[in-house]
């Protein structure tokens, strides 16, 4: 598989000292620059994935005129996050 090369980076002498001193045993700097573009690529996936869920939603409601009070929703997460906690420490 060929590889492709992301632009050079410019940065302060301190914020490279400061990556530098994070380094874990045997990684480069180059590793850790392209772990951190993968992570940051992963983060906007997941929000602009999140914000189409939420439009898809807010369509949906208006299609509908069916809406669900806030209160509501927050009370059957936390059931059944009290139901997942109890579940788990019963194993």
């Amino acid at each position: 598989m060929k590889t492709a090369q992301l632009p050079p980076v410019r940065v302060a002498p301190a914020v490279r000292a400061q990556i530098e001193a994070v380094l874990q045993a045997g990684e480069t700097l180059s590793q850790f620059v392209e772990q951190a573009a993968v992570q940051a690529a992963q983060r906007r996936q997941a929000q602009q994935a999140f914000v189409a869920r939420g439009r898809a939603a807010l369509a949906r409601a208006q299609e509908t005129g069916v809406l669900h009070d806030a209160d509501d929703a927050l009370a059957a997460m936390q059931a059944r996050l009290d139901a997942r906690v109890a579940a788990l420490r019963r194993s």
